[in-house]
């Protein structure tokens, strides 16, 4: 019986023994090894035996990057603003033995170290530049926290700004101003628009002036052109009649006719005296006809033999000449 207890308890220390020292450590892990107190070695991803009783493992460190929130903190700005921030600090360990020995709490320093670089950060900008300046805040945050955990064995990969909370009061403000900076805006390009369509009419305007006093222009030319050619072909034919009145004269009967022509146009005029006005002068010997037609005939041959001045009054080429 007592054979059988000490198989038994020495069957359970062998158990023992085994499951401390043989160990699997999985992939993307760090175990830091202590033998006697004092480090002894850094395991990564395989199986491994460790000397019982001597070799401990102190830390286990996950080597994948490690992503930690960073409460909520106020933060001050250069004009005096208490803001709410909070974020997300990217990290990871590349040196687990200093990860181990380098710092007592990894992760609380991490998070302080980043908290507080946040502040300083944000005391350098005013509130209404925070938003657009979170890239470069994440930037300087990273490099910051990155230099400092350097002797931590811990590589800073990135910091993200999750959200920014100004106070109730400037909320209303900022909106006050974000409306205010519409109106503004609606009311600059309300009279943009209507200086463009002033613009535009008075443009349409001036075309339409324009195009009219150049049509009138074009009518006056053609008006002045149709004029020219009717003063042109009214002389053409008055110097046609002239032509054959003077061949008329020329030819046997030709004074006769012209006589008779001159006696019916006085004939006719004179009828058409009183119908003109009321009052008239008239000449001592207006009924002699004979004598009219004496002198209209002596001024004829005196100055028209060549037919130079003689004028459609005196005889209308429209007119025949009656046969003798």
């Amino acid at each position: 019986m007592a054979e059988l207890v000490v198989v038994i308890v020495f069957a359970i220390a062998v158990i023992y023994g085994l499951s401390r020292t043989a160990i699997i450590v999985p992939q993307q892990q760090a175990w830091i090894v202590e033998r006697l107190g004092r480090y002894e070695k850094t395991l990564r991803g395989g199986f491994y035996l460790l000397v019982p009783f001597v070799d401990n493992v102190r830390l286990k460190h996950n080597l994948m990057e490690i992503a930690k929130p960073i409460e909520e903190q106020d933060c001050i700005t250069k004009d005096n603003v208490l803001i709410h921030i909070d974020g997300i600090l990217y990290y990871k360990i590349v040196d687990p033995e200093r990860a181990t020995y380098g710092i007592t709490n990894l992760e609380y320093a991490i998070e302080q170290l980043a908290q507080t670089t946040l502040r300083s950060e944000i005391g350098k900008i005013e509130l209404d530049h925070t938003f657009e300046e979170r890239p470069r805040i994440n930037a300087d945050v990273v490099a910051e926290v990155d230099k400092a955990s350097e002797a931590w064995g811990v590589k800073v990969l990135r910091y993200e700004i999750r959200s920014i909370k100004p106070p109730v009061e400037i909320l209303h403000a900022m909106e006050q101003q974000m409306r205010a900076e519409r109106e503004k805006r609606a009311v600059v390009l309300e009279s943009e628009g209507k200086r463009t369509a002033a613009i535009n009419q008075s443009e349409g305007l001036r075309e339409s002036l324009i195009n009219k006093a150049e049509g009138e222009k074009q009518q006056r030319i053609k008006e002045a052109e149709g004029e020219a050619s009717a003063i042109t072909a009214v002389a053409s034919a008055t110097a046609d009649g002239i032509r054959a009145i003077a061949q008329a004269l020329q030819s046997p009967g030709g004074y006769e006719a012209l006589q008779y022509r001159i006696a019916i146009d006085y004939i006719q005029q004179f009828g058409l005296l009183a119908k003109e006005t009321n009052t008239m002068i008239l000449p001592t010997n207006l009924a002699d006809v004979a004598g009219v037609l004496a002198t209209a005939m002596t001024v004829i041959k005196r100055n028209g033999a060549d037919g130079s001045s003689l004028t459609p009054s005196a005889l209308s080429p429209a007119t025949p000449l009656p046969a003798r």
